[in-house]
């Protein structure tokens, strides 16, 4: 199947499972800080990128994977052993618990093991969820060919929502680069997607992350992650490929189990009303439609993507070859002022500006990343970075950028995004 066109990393991740934590990070209060906490998880999420900011690293996958088609009448054993749930908490005849019983952390990890190969395990985690934060589990699995970190998470989502739009798609080529990411949609209506790349975007470590990825019409999210090396980073390679095939990490993602688990989470009725509420400029129009419309007229756009609620890129022209433009627009920042905006430029008006010209993040020959970072008084974040390559993992294929630091300056201060337009 064709390759989804999404948007890199994201790809930071909580313990090695949360993947996706910043979108569904809670605070220690779940009734009333559900949505301020996930609102803060999105921003360190976003913060991330490397598309927007020069000088930190990470990227954060909001949706990577690839797969193939589940044939739904093919009975597995132990599948069925793994939907059995709490083995405390139900009779030998039952199916597993109620959507209100909870799943410890070891009934995840019980049920995790149960699809596994046959193997070892050592550094067990796992949280389940009879707690505010998201369930998720962690563990070194060595099947005898090599230690090797696997990670599973869970998340809730509002089925069509652009959260569940992003979700079980690939990333895009032009921003992250990947062995092979395929997705398909199951005879019960999910999306499923298996993604085979690295953990460093610049190869400095031939650490490989594979991942899978459900969502089902029902809004349930699980995410398996596996690496070739007993840790995400920082471990030496202990084996050439992961442990799990593709179609193994298929099988274990759409265990009957999981929905469950996804079902027994806490209600987010009391989600922040800020979380949902659509980012300036983008209320009419997507955020690549309005940056479309701020630049310089002779710059032909010749590529797209990444069209998130708060995030796009466009490959612009200036007739001396492609230049990647990315932006970010982020309201509710102002706890970044003191972070990112210490020693920024101070506008008459209480704009906060601060600007890098540096290398790139990718560990691409040559390439250059100029940004331009902004903070309103009431919070609102755009920042905005262009490249001397059409994709960061490319080498640079001019000496600059298509736009200059005034240009991306003007587009970074333009009121259109204040006035959400």
């Amino acid at each position: 199947m064709p390759e989804n066109q999404y948007e890199d990393p994201f790809e930071d991740r909580f313990a090695a499972a949360l993947r996706d934590t910043g979108h569904s990070f809670r605070t220690d209060d779940p009734a009333a800080l559900v949505g301020r906490g996930e609102v803060r998880g999105r921003r360190k999420q976003l913060l991330r990128r490397t598309a927007v900011l020069g000088g930190m690293t990470g990227v954060a996958l909001v949706g990577v994977g690839a797969t193939l088609l589940l044939t739904p009448d093919v009975h597995d054993p132990r599948r069925t052993s793994a939907a059995a749930g709490p083995a405390a908490t139900t009779s030998p005849s039952a199916a597993g618990p109620s959507p209100a019983e909870p799943f410890t952390g070891d009934d995840i990890l019980r049920s995790l093991k149960k699809l596994l190969p046959q193997g070892t395990y050592k550094e067990e985690q796992a949280q389940g969820t009879d707690s505010p934060m998201p369930p998720h589990a962690h563990v070194v699995f060595d099947d005898g060919r090599g230690a090797a970190a696997l990670g599973l998470s869970f998340d809730r989502v509002e089925p069509g929502s652009e959260q569940a739009r992003q979700r079980a798609t690939c990333p895009d080529k032009a921003l992250v680069k990947y062995d092979d990411c395929t997705t398909a949609k199951l005879p019960d209506g999910s999306r499923l997607a298996l993604f085979q790349g690295y953990e460093y975007a610049d190869r400095r470590a031939d650490t490989k992350r594979w991942y899978a990825e459900l969502l089902t019409p029902k809004g349930h999210h699980v995410l398996l992650t596996e690496w070739n090396a007993p840790a995400e980073k920082g471990a030496p390679v202990s084996r050439p490929q992961p442990p799990l095939s593709v179609e193994q990490l298929k099988e274990v993602v759409t265990a009957d189990v999981w929905p469950r688990v996804v079902d027994s989470m806490p209600s987010r009725k009391d989600r922040s009303a800020t979380s949902e509420a659509p980012s300036p400029g983008t209320r009419d129009k997507t955020i690549g439609d309005t940056l479309a419309g701020l630049l310089p007229r002779e710059l032909k756009i010749v590529g797209e993507g990444g069209q998130e609620s708060e995030y796009a890129y466009l490959v612009v022209d200036d007739g001396k070859g492609g230049s990647l433009v990315q932006i970010n627009v982020q309201p509710g920042m102002s706890d970044m002022a003191g972070v990112l905006f210490d020693d920024a430029e101070e506008l008459a008006d209480g704009r906060l500006v601060t600007t890098r010209q540096s290398p790139g993040e990718k560990g691409a020959e040559g390439v250059v990343m100029w940004t331009v970072d902004t903070l309103r008084p009431d919070g609102l974040r755009v920042v905005i970075s262009a490249f001397n390559t059409p994709a960061q993992h490319q080498d640079a294929t001019r000496d600059t950028p298509a736009l200059t630091m005034e240009q991306l300056r003007e587009i970074a201060l333009s009121t259109v995004w204040d006035a959400g337009a």
